[in-house]
């Protein structure tokens, strides 16, 4: 009987270890620090549970009362994708802006700054960077989260960025195994398919995540994602043959040689959870060969973990997955666990200030990455109040709808008195006209007699802005075009800045060019 009850206790254990959870608030719930005394080793963080780099540290200073090796999880790409500053828009730029630049040296460094700030906070794994290759333009999910289109500047900038982070004392976790730049569908939504073969696979998608495991990336997540080529049936989160064969594979037999903890993409991601369920596909991910399930982006509370715990039990007992198989996984969460409390990241919440060491990087990359191009005629910078008309399309769920972007909060800064107003697509939920023609009329008539300063994201994807932006260029050739997506379309304006990507610190760049004012 007492061996039973031990068998048990561990099992329960080894299930709660190999969770990485999200909840609700802004202060740790008592199911949560409960758990943690019962074997959970993992919460992760999102924007709901951010106020402030202050409240950040005392909450994560809360959490390791009950675990002092405990893993503290968040998303920050920074760019497009901020949890620390969800809502005032990202003091560094996104990965496309720093492969713009290409100075890795850069990238190490706007890396290694913002692990700083993660570590003065308590959060010591950082679910990034995006490791993926956007080979498609019409990518909906990637787009600037991707540090380019060619695998060899995309591997060198994500070990860099590796590099930096972990040097912060913040584990790195490349994504998303083995890459999402392929595909035309958001997981989020459905399930991508890629069909390339085994030799495009190594020869692009793979080339950046053998450079983030050369670096030493400490773990590596995987996506919802369909190859054929490689697991006609399963996606690659559900995929012994991609995470135990391709990720874990030996290197002499084409496989990455990774050890380190394979991270699942969140599971409530209807590419697994509308197709087998939360705990089923839990469980097929353990079974597949993966550590951590990320789950909590929209489920986070005591029952999903409760659920999953016992799924994954289940399963042991059902003999679906090996006993030595949920205690690898468990083993080596708690492996980076210990990492990462040695490496000195959860220490710098409680004895070091807030105050980063290099807190002008992100801007100073910011302005490099911007790319300027200037219309036939010469362009007068503002001097006076612009109208702001920005062309909004329906933001993805990785970046979420609360962040602010644009270059109107920094040009009315710059210029007191400037409008703005924002436009989407017809038929979606903004507040003015979707048809090109009546957002023209629309944006005329606000602007008056002030210049007109467009700003788009990803033109080149959504027919409804080109056609607008058409028409206002052909009313108003004087209009100032900001890029803040993808520059695939031809420049076009009096002056178009392509900022490559929408973070708070691309606005400012470009609203400084815009005045004249340079950088």
């Amino acid at each position: 009987m007492t061996t039973l009850a031990h068998s048990t206790d561990t099992l329960t254990r080894d299930a709660l270890a190999v969770l990485q959870p999200g909840f609700t608030g802004t202060t740790a719930p008592d199911w949560l620090l409960r758990r943690l005394g019962e074997g959970l080793v993992s919460v992760g963080l999102f924007g709901r549970n951010i106020d402030s780099p202050e409240q950040l540290a005392a909450l994560t200073a809360r959490l390791r009362v009950e675990r002092d090796d405990l893993l503290v999880a968040i998303d920050e790409e920074g760019g497009d994708v901020t949890r620390l500053e969800v809502r005032t828009g990202s003091s560094f730029p996104g990965n496309l802006a720093l492969g713009a630049v290409d100075d890795t040296e850069l990238t190490r460094a706007v890396a290694a700054e913002l692990g700083r700030r993660l570590a003065a906070c308590g959060v010591n794994l950082n679910w990034a960077p995006s490791a993926d290759v956007n080979s498609n333009p019409d990518n909906p999910v990637i787009g600037v989260r991707s540090f380019g289109a060619d695998p060899h500047l995309v591997a060198r900038h994500t070990a860099a960025y590796v590099e930096g982070l972990q040097g912060a004392g913040v584990a790195a976790c490349a994504k998303h195994f083995p890459g999402h730049g392929d595909t035309a569908v958001d997981s989020h939504h459905s399930l991508p398919h890629i069909d390339a073969d085994l030799e495009t696979l190594a020869e692009r998608e793979l080339v950046p995540f053998r450079a983030a495991v050369a670096a030493g990336t400490k773990a590596v997540m995987s996506a919802h994602i369909l190859l054929p080529a490689l697991d006609p049936e399963l996606p690659a989160t559900l995929s012994p043959a991609a995470l135990h064969g391709l990720l874990r594979g030996p290197v002499a037999e084409g496989g990455l040689g990774f050890d380190g903890l394979i991270v699942t993409d969140g599971m409530e991601m209807r590419a697994i959870s509308a197709v087998h369920g939360l705990e089923r596909g839990s469980v097929l991910a353990i079974a597949a060969g993966a550590d951590a399930i990320c789950v909590g982006g929209g489920l986070a509370d005591e029952a999903t973990v409760l659920r999953l715990r016992d799924a994954l039990v289940a399963a042991v007992r059902a003999g679906e997955i090996s006993e030595q198989r949920l205690a690898e996984a468990a083993a080596r969460v708690r492996a980076l666990g210990r990492w990462a409390r040695q490496a000195g990241g959860p220490g710098a919440a409680e004895g070091t200030a807030l105050a980063a060491a290099d807190p002008e990087v992100g801007l100073a990359a910011a302005r490099r990455a911007l790319r300027v191009t200037a219309g036939a005629a010469p362009y007068e910078p503002l001097t006076g109040p612009a109208h702001v008309a920005a062309f909004t399309p329906m933001a993805n769920i990785a970046v979420g709808d609360e962040t602010p972007w644009g270059v109107a909060a920094e040009l009315t800064r710059l210029l007191p008195g400037t409008t703005t107003a924002t436009y989407g697509e017809p038929g979606g939920t903004t507040a003015e006209p979707g048809e090109p023609s009546a957002v023209v009329a629309h944006v005329l008539g606000a602007a008056a007699d002030r210049r007109i300063v467009a700003v788009v994201r990803d033109v080149h994807r959504h027919p409804w802005m080109a056609d607008a932006l058409h028409g206002l260029l052909a009313a108003r050739p004087e209009t100032v075009v900001v890029e803040m997506g993808v520059p695939q379309a031809p420049p076009a304006g009096a002056l178009h800045l392509a900022t490559h990507g929408a973070a708070r610190v691309c606005g400012r760049a470009a609203a400084e060019v815009i005045v004249g004012a340079g950088g």
